[in-house]
């Protein structure tokens, strides 16, 4: 893969990773209306103020699923205090993550722990870092401990930028300005 094909955000947890990759998404949306976007973006769901879960929303039309919640029944592997719902996001982030003709970015937020309990999930990932024409925008843990995301911050081509308050907006306009290169 060519260097700078790939573009992986990480920071502190809240620091606006996920608020970055939409964004960004949003404006090559705006600035090149036939872009073919493909993958997926969590996003927090919040019951009277209170964290109680984390959603998987697909870039293609917006599809849902539970990706991990306090409440989910029955016996799943769990994060702190969050049973993640390993056959629901398989559903509906590996079709993402499966390359079609035209597809042109690739989202990919997040390789982490939640996400990493699907034994299909990182073998996906790894597949797209390997195809010499994708294009991918994701986030990684600022702290990891999982060889996984060893791979994916070590894999050739891939940029790691670091998120801080600071930062944020200058971070999204290099990736914005980057990707729009990549992209045409």
């Amino acid at each position: 893969m060519a260097a700078g094909r790939s573009f992986f955000v990480t920071g502190s947890p809240g620091i606006g990773k996920t608020t970055l990759i939409v964004k960004v998404v949003e404006k090559l949306r705006a600035t090149h209306p036939n872009l073919k976007v493909q993958g997926f973006y969590t996003k927090e769901v919040r019951k009277e103020g209170e964290r109680v879960g984390f959603e998987v929303i697909a870039f293609n039309g917006g599809r849902k699923e539970m990706l991990a919640s306090i409440n989910s029944p029955g016996r799943l592997p769990m994060v702190g205090r969050y049973k993640v719902n390993v056959p629901g996001f398989e559903a509906l982030a590996l079709p993402e993550l499966e390359p079609l003709e035209d597809t042109q970015l690739f989202v990919i937020d997040e390789v982490g722990k939640m996400e990493l309990f699907s034994p299909k999930f990182f073998p996906a990932v790894e597949a797209l870092l390997q195809r010499r024409n994708a294009v991918i925008l994701g986030s990684v843990p600022i702290k990891h401990s999982s060889k996984e995301v060893e791979k994916v911050v070590s894999f050739p081509g891939v940029a790691v930028l670091t998120l801080d308050k600071k930062n944020r907006d200058e971070v999204a306009e290099k990736i914005y300005k980057d990707l729009s290169v990549l992209l045409g």
